[in-house]
């Protein structure tokens, strides 16, 4: 049973909001103050017009950057997001309060998260959120900074344990109990670093790692994820609510997680910046998991410099998590790579494998690399990789050996309160409670129930040969054959319209070499297909963040290709519906 102060929202399939768990229903009145007063501080803080009071000029209908029309009743809801390093620097000045920075993005989570667009992209709100902001402020008058997020609030998506009073599902409704006696490394290196967590972002549930023809965004705790920029469409994921929240303005930046995919495709989906790292740069304890040899969290934020900010405080070695043994030797102060020269006499391969199933995309692609040669890039062309197959068939022998281990080693740790504690038990909970299966089933879960051990000597070689060809003889010996510093390709195609009968409908997509490898990989906005966003992806060798965040800067920086969400409902005719 959930005690009374620990809140966490429910929603069914259609996105609609439901009473906390738990006894009581004051969770959501307590949230912040006067709801005009909130009103106006949020639209100083993110960028809407005058003062952003109800009797301001709502900003012209013309300028929306979405196709389609902007609905009249959320005109008034648009805005351009400010960046964490921005609200920093206030704050650093006194021009403002962690406190009030937080009352402002609870107040912008109502009006556009609970209501109006109603994004779903929040999953739960930290009840201690406006007491930590106070203490932050409290600390700075005294003289005491922790670091360079001090007071900024962040959402963490639903994988991630954090000490608040909010439960870790992954958007199941089997872990509605899972209320964590312990901080995530990643969030505890976040915490020591100032920043508030403002609360939990919804999420793919199991972070899209339930079934083949699953629905990304949607989770039976949080309902669907909409697109900010296109309300019918997909926010992708898995980290969906991560980056639906950073682009419409819920939250200074986001923490996602990424397997394959699950950083950079929400953030381009959702027009934003998103770093998928080296894998054992950031600890991984304390974080649901599906695959120890791929798993790691990233930062998603507005800007290259916010990423790179957060993802400096993010990096380190925890000896609770192995793979990290190298990663304080390895990291680096990734704001120091912020060059807007960087691509000047740059190497770049233009991965043209990873491109072509939109021609849409590929002409964005195509602008966003005249303007890399017009910043003094060198652009090489890799027309092939052929072992692509070959490393996909090995993931997923992967994925689903290392899911069954590493899920039943986690839910050992949860508490009493969490009653499925295998897989096994999962899947007879699920297959129990309607709520869970009424829009697609759970057949990777069963596939994975039924692959052999981390000793199994068919996922041994899968391992191997994955990692081998995605990284030394993928990543690595294009980079030398090709002699480039790094690769780029469209991180995918436009979000098409999200879709609860069917599933997902993806184009394509970058992720997969860096993945498999345990590479970085970085996706930051440039530009749109009739309004809805599309990113562009860099990706290279282990350990070189700081070289990829650098290019990535300097593209950012040359283009400002970021739009702007509008709530917008596009013609259905005019994007592809599926590939």
């Amino acid at each position: 049973m959930m005690s009374r102060d620990r809140w966490i929202r429910s929603a069914d399939g259609d996105g609609s909001v439901g009473e906390p768990f738990g006894s009581g229903g004051t969770g959501w009145t307590t949230r912040a103050a006067s709801a005009l007063a909130a009103s106006i501080l949020v639209g100083g803080l993110l960028g809407c017009s005058p003062q952003g009071s109800p009797s301001a000029p709502r900003p012209p209908l013309e300028q929306a950057s979405a196709s389609g029309p902007v609905q009249e009743a959320y005109a008034h809801l648009v805005a351009t997001p400010r960046s964490a390093s921005d609200l920093a620097g206030e704050m650093q000045s006194g021009a403002l309060t962690s406190e009030a920075l937080t009352e402002a993005y609870l107040a912008r989570i109502r009006t556009v998260d609970d209501a109006g667009p109603t994004l779903n992209a929040v999953i739960a709100v930290n009840p201690d959120a406006l007491a930590i902001a106070r203490a932050l402020d409290e600390e700075r008058a005294s003289g005491a900074v922790r670091g360079r997020l001090h007071g900024v609030p962040i959402l963490v998506k639903d994988n991630i344990e954090t000490l608040d009073p909010m439960a870790t599902t992954a958007g199941s409704l089997a872990l509605a109990g899972n209320l964590a006696e312990r901080d995530a490394a990643v969030i505890a290196r976040l915490r020591e670093a100032g920043a508030v967590i403002l609360g939990k972002a919804n999420l793919s549930e199991w972070a899209n790692f339930r079934s083949q023809d699953s629905t990304s965004g949607w989770s039976a705790v949080g309902g669907l994820v909409k697109n900010p920029h296109a309300l019918q469409r997909s926010a992708c994921g898995s980290s969906s609510g991560s980056g639906a929240a950073v682009a419409a303005g819920l939250a200074a930046a986001a923490i996602g997680t990424e397997t394959d995919g699950s950083v950079v495709c929400p953030s381009a989906a959702n027009g934003v910046v998103g770093i998928k790292p080296t894998v054992g740069l950031v600890s991984r304890a304390g974080i649901i998991p599906i695959s120890a040899s791929q798993d790691t969290a990233g930062p998603m934020a507005l800007t290259v410099a916010d990423a790179a900010l957060l993802l400096a405080v993010m990096a380190g070695t925890d000896p609770s998590d192995p793979a990290t043994a190298e990663a304080d030797a390895r990291r680096e102060d990734y704001t120091a790579a912020l060059d807007s020269g960087a691509l000047a006499g740059a190497r770049i391969g233009v991965a043209r494998f990873l491109a072509g199933y939109h021609p849409p995309t590929d002409a964005v692609f195509d602008a966003a690399l005249k303007e890399m040669e017009a910043a003094g890039a060198v652009l090489v062309d890799i027309d092939a990789f052929p072992a692509r197959r070959e490393v996909s068939a090995a993931e997923w022998i992967v994925l689903k050996t290392e899911f069954k281990a590493g899920l039943n080693a986690y839910l050992a740790t949860t508490p009493e309160t969490v009653t499925t504690r295998t897989l096994d038990e999962l899947i007879a909970f699920n297959a129990a409670t309607p709520a869970e299966l009424k829009h697609f089933d759970q057949s990777i879960f069963i596939e994975s129930a039924a692959a052999g051990g981390l000793d199994d000597p068919d996922y041994l070689a899968a391992r191997e040969r994955g990692r081998r060809l995605a990284g030394p003889e993928g990543i690595d010996r294009l980079l030398a054959d090709n002699d480039v510093v790094a690769m780029v390709a469209p991180t995918g195609g436009p979000a098409w319209t999200a879709d609860l009968v069917t599933g997902d409908h993806f184009l394509g997509g970058a992720s997969g070499l860096a993945a498999v490898a345990g590479y970085p990989h970085i996706t930051v906005p440039m530009g749109g297909v009739k309004g809805v966003p599309v990113g562009l992806s860099f990706f290279g060798a282990a350990w070189s963040e700081s070289r990829l965040i650098g290019l990535a800067y300097a593209f950012e920086q040359r283009t400002k290709a970021r739009l702007t969400p509008t709530f917008a409902l596009p013609d259905l005719g005019e994007l592809p519906l599926a590939r």
